[in-house]
């Protein structure tokens, strides 16, 4: 929605928490949970309204009310830079890291996606699209599934066009190289086998379970180790077979943390969430990465992380995490589909494309 003052002034923002049931319980090597927490906002200014959204916990909502909002009302909408900045300012005494940056970005998310909106184009144009759609990878295979479930989820992905699929791996360390080959019998020679362990590991442990399950094709070990144990990814990248790729940065807020991975030369590619660093976040982190001929993998959030990614110069591909893209189609009208394997953002509709289901969501409501 354009609009001839040059100015916008942020009105106010609102907050919705939702809890979402998983379909069946859930687990990775490190987490089991049931259900989903999901925090959406929406920040008005200039009689339009942008959407965005974070996954974490509820105590999000009320910093989001009683300190946030506050903080960037009055502001142009149009600057979003100056509100990032004064949102990680506002959340120093609460710390800059963790839920406090989650809530951060659910705003900063809704200010790209309201700026967007007022300058009536998609966001990826205004962040500058460098491509048409992302390849896609299929992600869930949680460590509660039974061998069946997991064989079933991944070969469906991989008829779906998807190149590569990933599942979980680190909740019984013994049994991983059994259930990693009996999901590689079910792809074929051109999709490769992705695991994540969420830190499940020791150092010594993911080495020798990288040297396992290198001889069922896996390409991509993701949080072998703890993600702030970056000598001990520096020692997966060095010595796991060269086939295989060391993947973290998830759980990465701040510039800082994805300095010190880049800097310790930890992961060979690097996971940026906007859902936790922003929007801002993420392409400053994109920049990073492109100074340092690193490639970039979002993770999950794909309605969220597809604009932003579509920009990215060294984006390879979007995690498409099953939980999320079920909760996105649930909840957001506008949440695009996959096709061929791959996610393109709708060019037809202003910033992120998404619309809030208020009725649809409204179950969940906490």
């Amino acid at each position: 929605m354009a609009t001839n003052d040059s100015r916008a002034l942020i009105e106010k923002v609102d907050v919705q928490v939702l809890r979402i049931p998983t379909e069946n319980p859930e687990s990775d090597g490190t987490l089991q949970w049931d259900a989903t927490i999901m925090i959406v906002v929406h920040v008005h200014a200039a009689a339009a309204q942008g959407l965005g959204y974070s996954y974490g916990e509820a105590a999000m909502a009320p910093l989001i009310r009683d300190k946030l909002a506050g903080a960037i009302r009055g502001l142009d909408a149009l600057d979003v830079g100056r509100s990032w900045e004064t949102m990680v300012h506002t959340v120093r005494n609460a710390g800059q890291t963790g839920m406090a940056m989650m809530a951060a970005a659910a705003v900063d998310i809704a200010l790209w996606d309201l700026k967007a909106k007022l300058l009536g184009m998609p966001l990826v144009k205004v962040l500058g699209q460098m491509r048409q759609a992302m390849p896609l990878y299929g992600s869930g295979g949680f460590t509660s599934y039974s061998n069946e479930q997991l064989c079933e989820q991944l070969a469906w992905w991989a008829a779906q066009g998807m190149q590569w699929v990933k599942m979980k791996i680190g909740r019984d360390p013994h049994a991983d190289p059994a259930r990693v080959r009996q999901a590689r019998s079910v792809l074929d020679k051109k999709t490769s086998l992705f695991v994540d362990a969420n830190g499940a590991y020791d150092r010594k442990q993911a080495l020798l379970m990288a040297e396992h399950i290198a001889d069922y094709g896996v390409t991509w070990f993701e949080e072998p180790v703890y993600h702030r144990d970056l000598e001990g990814l520096r020692l997966l990248r060095d010595r796991a077979p060269a086939c295989m790729e060391i993947a973290a940065g998830e759980y990465g807020f701040d510039l800082f943390y994805f300095r010190d991975l880049l800097e310790h030369g930890a992961i060979d590619v690097v996971q940026i969430d906007a859902t936790r660093a922003g929007i801002t976040g993420f392409m400053q982190v994109s920049a990073l990465c492109e100074s340092r001929n690193l490639p970039i993998s979002s993770h999950t959030a794909p309605a969220a992380n597809l604009h932003p990614a579509c920009a990215a110069p060294r984006a390879r591909h979007m995690e498409y995490f099953h939980d999320h893209v079920r909760i996105e189609e649930m909840v957001f009208e506008g949440a695009v589909k996959a096709r061929q394997g791959t996610l393109a953002p709708a060019l037809n509709r202003p910033g992120l494309g998404l619309e809030f289901k208020r009725v649809d969501a409204r179950k969940f409501e906490l």
